[in-house]
C-alpha cells in the first residue's frame, strides 16, 4: 500500500484540477471586446440579487456578445451601400431575434404530440380490451 501512495503522489495533476485551473484563469481586461464591468452590470440587471457571477461567466459572456458583434456587422457589410441603417440592422438581427419564437413553436407541438400520442394510447388499450378475449 505504500507504494500505491508513492505513485500517486508522483503524478504530476491531476485532469480535473487541471480543467479547474484553467476555468478559473481570467482574460485580461484588454483582450476583452467590452470593459468587463458592463456586462457584470447588465447580467446584475436580470439576475436575482445576491446571486454571485464567476469571473468564467463573466468573461465567456463578454467574448460571446463580441462574437455577435462581429457577426451582425458583417451582415450588414455585406450591403453595397456606403452606409449601415436601421433597416439594415433590423435584417441583420432578426434571425437572433425569432429564436424565442421558434423555442415557443416548438413547446406548442411538443404539446401537441403529447396529446397525439395520448389520444393513440386510449385506442391502443380499447383494441386490446375489445379483441382479447
Amino acid at each position: 500500500m505504500a507504494e500505491e501512495k508513492t505513485e500517486e503522489q508522483e503524478k504530476p495533476g491531476t485532469p480535473e484540477i487541471e480543467q479547474e485551473e484553467k476555468q478559473t484563469e481570467e482574460i485580461s481586461e484588454d483582450k476583452l471586446p467590452f470593459p468587463r464591468a458592463t456586462i457584470v452590470n447588465m447580467l446584475r440587471k436580470h439576475l436575482a440579487s445576491g446571486k454571485q457571477i464567476k469571473g468564467q461567466v463573466k468573461d465567456e459572456m463578454n467574448v460571446w456578445l463580441g462574437k455577435m458583434v462581429e457577426r451582425i456587422a458583417k451582415k450588414m457589410d455585406s450591403y453595397p451601400y456606403a452606409y449601415v441603417d436601421g433597416g439594415m440592422l433590423r435584417e441583420a438581427v432578426e434571425p437572433y431575434e425569432t429564436v424565442q419564437e421558434i423555442e415557443l413553436e416548438k413547446e406548442r407541438i411538443i404539446k401537441q404530440l403529447e396529446s397525439i400520442k395520448a389520444a393513440c394510447d386510449v385506442l391502443i388499450s380499447e383494441v386490446d380490451r375489445k379483441f382479447r378475449k
